[in-house]
C-alpha cells in the first residue's frame, strides 16, 4: 500500500526545516525521516537519496515561484504592489523553502543557485511586463530585496514581522507611492 500523498510534502518540509535551523550537515536521511515523522523507507520511497531530496526541494521552489508569479500577474493592485508587499513577509511556507534552497546553494549543491536565480528572474520579468523599463525594474527589485532582508532580520530575532513598516518608519504605501512617481517620471522621459 503506497504512503499517503502528504508524506512527500512532509518530507520536503522536514528537509527544509532542518536545512534552515541546523544546516546542511544535519540533514541526514535519518534526521529528515525523524523530523517528518515517517520511516526511512517512507522517505526513500519518495526520494532515493539526499541528492534526490535536494532536487525535489529545488523543484518545489520552482513550483512555488510559478504560483507566486501567477498571483503577481493577477493581483488586483498589480505585480509591483504585490511584489513589494510580499517582500516584507518573511513568515511563510514559501520563505522556508527559499531560505532552505539558499542554504543548499551555500553548501554542496551549486545547482541550487540556478533555482534561486530562476525565481528572481521570474519576479523581475513580471515587474518588467508592467513597468517596461529595465532600470526601474532593477530598482523595484532592490527595494523588494531590502524589505525582504529587513523582514528576515525581524523574523530571525523573534520580533513581530514588520510588514507595514520600512526601515525608516515609513509605510509600504509610501514606498509604493514613490515607485509610482518613479514610473511616471521615467515614462515622461521615454
Amino acid at each position: 500500500m503506497p504512503p499517503p500523498p502528504a508524506a512527500r510534502a512532509k518530507v520536503l518540509e522536514a528537509f527544509a526545516t532542518l536545512l534552515v535551523t541546523q544546516g546542511e550537515r544535519a540533514t541526514t536521511l535519518d534526521a529528515v525521516a525523524a523530523e517528518a515523522g515517517v520511516s526511512k523507507g517512507g522517505l526513500l520511497y519518495h526520494f532515493g537519496s539526499k541528492v534526490a531530496l535536494a532536487e525535489g526541494l529545488m523543484e518545489h521552489l520552482r513550483d512555488l515561484t510559478a504560483a507566486d508569479v501567477d498571483a503577481m500577474r493577477t493581483a488586483p493592485a498589480g505585480p509591483v504592489d504585490y511584489f513589494i508587499r510580499t517582500s516584507a513577509d518573511s513568515d511563510s511556507d514559501f520563505e522556508l523553502v527559499y531560505v532552505a534552497v539558499s542554504r543548499l546553494a551555500q553548501g554542496s549543491y551549486p545547482q541550487a543557485r540556478a533555482a534561486l536565480d530562476d525565481a528572481h528572474d521570474a519576479w523581475a520579468g513580471a515587474v518588467l511586463e508592467v513597468v517596461g523599463d529595465p532600470v526601474l525594474t532593477r530598482a523595484i527589485m532592490l527595494i523588494g530585496d531590502g524589505l525582504y532582508a529587513q523582514a528576515s532580520e525581524h523574523f530571525a530575532s523573534g520580533a513581530s514581522p514588520a510588514n507595514a513598516a520600512t526601515p525608516q518608519g515609513g509605510s509600504i504605501d509610501d514606498l509604493l507611492a514613490l515607485i509610482d512617481q518613479m514610473i511616471a517620471l521615467r515614462a515622461q522621459r521615454a
